[in-house]
């Protein structure tokens, strides 16, 4: 399920890419991705991961497959991203599974470099700065996260040579900081964003659902019905979605939240009306989940889809 889904009527889900499932060609080298890369025709479509994929992480390979000419995928789980207390040692590693979820999707090209290829003269002393916005809502709890991630998207855009950037709206402000630097600092390629997928039950895909008992599944539930929540409130404003979201998951006594806000979609100040977000970040135990949701204050979801009609 799609957040497209979640808040429009079900619809089926995408048919099957055309495309017969094949083992992409694996390069762990800048020079065997290369070599790989001289064999593509374009446009090239590139989906950043850091493994433990699930299928989140399929949509957006479709996408791409639907989109572009040739694929390109990246599995990397990168050090600069992870602060001293997360969990870089124990993020699963599943690069069999990882591998057959690639072929399905239709993955021409995996690139799996290690540390030592990715940084071959140690951590960067150059990195790119997110700004103010990387350390506000998930950079307030994982102060240099936005850097590291904005340091290792701005090589692998480089490395791999996309016109099209694939990345999820569940990481919304990674995805608000990549088109940032993207128009920043001049880079050639188009971001595309492809919208949240979630379980049947509405918890959002995420490699560290794996973590979750079945107690803190079950109370991490409340994030989405806190987001939707958030969203039928949106015709009465700004504070009455803050209130909605809040009392949901204020019921919750298995959840810890960190925050809950509502920004504009460039993630400034939320207008008295028109597009917002809706973010929320808890832990479920010793989990930590995040989750948006884009809501329309002081209109109603039917009005507004009637005056795009118009």
């Amino acid at each position: 399920m799609t957040d497209t889904a979640l808040l429009d009527a079900a619809r089926p889900a995408a048919p099957a890419n055309d495309v017969p499932a094949r083992t992409p060609g694996v390069a762990r080298t800048r020079a065997e991705l290369d070599a790989a890369l001289a064999m593509l025709p374009g446009p090239v479509g590139v989906v950043m991961t850091m493994g433990a994929l699930h299928d989140g992480h399929a949509e957006l390979m479709r996408a791409a497959r639907r989109e572009c000419a040739s694929l390109v995928a990246t599995i990397f789980v990168n050090p600069l991203q992870f602060g001293a207390n997360e969990d870089l040692g124990t993020y699963p590693r599943t690069f069999e599974s990882d591998l057959a979820i690639c072929a399905e999707a239709g993955v021409d090209v995996l690139f799996h470099p290690g540390e030592a290829e990715m940084y071959p003269h140690g951590r960067p002393s150059t990195i790119v700065t997110a700004g103010p916005l990387g350390d506000d809502l998930e950079g307030a709890s994982r102060p240099g996260h936005f850097d590291g991630v904005l340091t290792v998207v701005l090589k692998l855009l480089h490395l791999t040579g996309p016109q099209i950037a694939y990345f999820g709206e569940k990481d919304y402000q990674q995805l608000t900081l990549i088109r940032q630097m993207v128009i920043d600092l001049d880079l050639d390629v188009r971001i595309a964003p492809v919208p949240t997928v979630r379980e049947p039950d509405g918890l959002a895909r995420s490699s560290r659902n794996r973590y979750l008992s079945d107690l803190e599944r079950a109370g991490a539930l409340a994030i989405s019905r806190a987001l939707r929540a958030g969203v039928n409130a949106g015709p009465r404003g700004g504070a009455a979605v803050l209130a909605a979201a809040e009392a949901t998951l204020a019921a919750e006594p298995g959840l810890v939240v960190d925050y809950v806000a509502l920004r504009d979609p460039e993630l400034g100040p939320a207008p008295d009306t028109g597009e917002t977000r809706l973010l929320v970040a808890a832990k479920a135990g010793t989990t930590r989940l995040i989750d948006n949701l884009p809501v329309l204050l002081g209109i109603a979801r039917e009005t507004a889809r009637e005056t795009a009609r118009n």
